[in-house]
């Protein structure tokens, strides 16, 4: 068939009508994006070569509404409305009517080409067809197809009717107007979309899967157990899932072909595959759709995750400890005073030392107030409150520590400072006492070395706020003994926090993946691809993320950010771990975040 005659989408006056949509490919997001349409209003047009995928997607959709009738919301006469608007076949031909298609076909070049070649013959000359990638290049296929003015690409995210971010997306070839009528339906649809350019896995995915690969190489270096990378994310970090998890939920397999994607596009050794993605997807362990990935599952396409050779044992993390039973916490900041009122919460006499006696008192000050507000919440009793205080004793020195059995420092985040304390704590402390750093991002074994005793030292290191927060990352040296860090194990238990066993280097497991993704964001915003608005957007609405990128820099202190990314970069020389610029300009220029009223947004001055 020869070039049809073709409107210019870009002069018309208004953006095409977008009321009848053929969704090609009926797997599961095929399925879930027609069933976010017909709940709108829209005719539906499923196409699938495969019958029994077709018959699939409708069952789905009656299994869908049928619960939504039992929620009360929507009625048995809505319910038969919406069903009647969705029809399947099995011949392209059937999108001749439609004003958009959207393909869902799978992430295979060759393949969408031959679909997008077949549309151009079928439907009409206004018609806009959307691509459903979230690897591939939008606008080779714009340019293979007859009428490149009017392809784009528009990425739901799974499951589509619950998911509200849609990305859309347009190349340097996109008519304005094709973009215009495609965000309008979703926003008719109840989405929030956001309008990007083309390059591999767009914001929500490039940024998601760059971190998801790191997490698969931490895994794959015996760095950290599966178990422990995944808790260390859900509750250091507030993420719904674990990386690890989410990757056999998405499928190795489609992680890897985004991950060549965008290493593709980027050169940057942060998304070259982890060679542990090639060798699960090669054989078949592509997540919970096989059964097996990272985990095991008892059966294809559950998300139930049962024991394989690689679960914890169930021994008890107990045994082989020291006792515990008085502990020192070192420094007057908020983390020292959180992490004193934790182990006083837990039943431990704590001595909270600082450099001055005042100082420690209003450490000490800074508890009562927090334990007040536990009170007034019902989450603790007046009595408890009381005999929390009552444990907590301020001193103006560290010889104040010569009877603990556990000393914490949470002073500066300087190595010289930590340092010197650890000299003192050699000092002072009696044999047998282990010594703990809750530092996130210098090396441990630095401050073991500045004792007698670096088989008595460790790392703790909690988060922020210490009471609150369930994590702390549990840091082994080389030198560190086995009893130091089962009794470390245990009083984490006691104080009712989670464990996860790291090694000694930068980052550890939390900050070692977040930043890098941190990092990445903002390179998104030097390069004007994205807005802040729009990347914050894009991973709480598309990624679960309580908080966007932007917005938890500017929370961190975009100077800590910096040091930690620094850190990162000495300890790992890649390339892509160096900080941007834009980074590095605006903590030059003093605009540190929240705290100093400005970072990459502007905040209201504290009164």
């Amino acid at each position: 068939m020869g070039p049809q005659s073709t409107p210019d989408l870009s002069t018309q006056a208004s953006s095409p009508s977008l009321s009848t949509v053929a969704v090609v490919g009926l797997g599961t997001m095929g399925t879930g994006i027609a069933e976010v349409l017909t709940r709108a209003g829209r005719e539906v047009i499923g196409i699938d070569t495969d019958e029994a995928a077709a018959r699939r997607a409708v069952s789905a959709l009656e299994t869908a509404t049928a619960r939504a009738v039992q929620r009360e919301r929507l009625t048995e006469r809505e319910r038969q409305d919406v069903l009647a608007r969705f029809r399947t076949f099995t011949d392209l031909q059937a999108a001749a009517d439609a004003d958009l298609v959207i393909e869902v076909v799978p992430e295979d070049y060759e393949l969408k080409r031959q679909v997008f070649a077949a549309l151009d013959a079928v439907v009409r000359p206004d018609t806009i067809l959307a691509t459903g990638t979230n690897a591939l290049s939008v606008t080779r296929l714009a340019a293979d197809s007859q009428r490149p003015e009017r392809v784009l690409g528009v990425h739901f995210f799974n499951p589509a009717p619950a998911m509200k971010l849609v990305e859309v997306v347009s190349s340097v070839l996109t008519a304005p107007t094709a973009v215009t009528a495609v965000t309008e339906l979703a926003r008719d649809l109840g989405k929030d979309p956001i309008a990007v350019g083309d390059r591999p896995g767009f914001v929500a995915d490039g940024l998601l899967f760059g971190y998801l690969n790191q997490a698969a190489a931490m895994y794959e270096s015996k760095y950290a157990t599966r178990e422990d990378i995944d808790a260390a994310m859900k509750l250091g970090c507030g993420l719904p899932m674990g990386p690890l998890a989410l990757l056999d939920l998405i499928g190795v397999d489609t992680a890897r072909t985004v991950l060549e994607a965008m290493y593709a596009e980027s050169q940057d050794r942060l998304h070259a595959p982890a060679p542990i993605l090639g060798q699960l997807a090669e054989a078949g362990l592509t997540g919970r759709k096989a059964g097996r990935g990272f985990y095991s599952y008892d059966a294809p396409g559950s998300a139930t995750v049962v024991p394989d050779a690689e679960s914890p044992a169930a021994a008890d993390e107990r045994a082989g400890g020291r006792p515990v039973s008085g502990v020192g916490v070192a420094g007057s900041g908020t983390m020292a005073s959180g992490i004193a009122e934790v182990f006083a919460k837990a039943g431990y006499k704590v001595v909270l030392a600082a450099r001055s006696l005042e100082k420690a008192e209003k450490a000490k000050a800074r508890i009562t107030k927090s334990l007040g507000r536990s009170v007034d919440k019902g989450r603790m009793t007046a009595e408890a409150r009381d005999a929390a205080l009552t444990a907590i004793t301020p001193a103006g020195s560290l010889d104040a520590f010569a009877d603990v059995d556990l000393a914490v420092e949470a002073v500066a985040e300087d190595l010289a400072v930590k340092q010197e304390l650890f000299k003192t704590l050699d000092k002072v402390c009696k044999p047998g006492a282990v010594l703990a750093t809750t530092t996130s991002s210098l090396p441990v074994v630095a401050c073991a070395r500045a004792t007698s005793r670096p088989q008595d030292v460790i790392g703790m290191h909690f988060f922020n706020p210490a009471p609150a927060m369930k994590l702390v990352e549990v840091v082994r040296t080389v030198l560190t003994a086995d009893d130091v860090h089962a009794t470390v194990r245990a009083v984490c238990a006691k104080v009712r926090k989670h464990p996860v066993d790291c090694g000694d280097r930068a980052g550890f497991i939390v900050n070692a993946l977040l930043f890098p993704y941190l990092n990445n964001a903002i390179k998104m915003v030097e390069e004007h691809y994205a807005t802040l608005d729009d990347i914050d957007a894009a991973m709480k609405l598309g990624g679960g993320y309580p908080m966007g990128p932007f917005e938890l820099l500017d929370v961190v202190g975009l100077d800590v950010s910096l040091a930690i990314e620094k850190v990162l970069h000495a300890e790992f020389r890649d390339p892509g771990l160096a900080p941007s610029p834009l980074l590095e300009h605006l903590v030059a220029a003093g605009c540190l975040g929240r705290k100093t009223g400005r970072g990459f947004r502007e905040y209201a001055a504290r009164r």
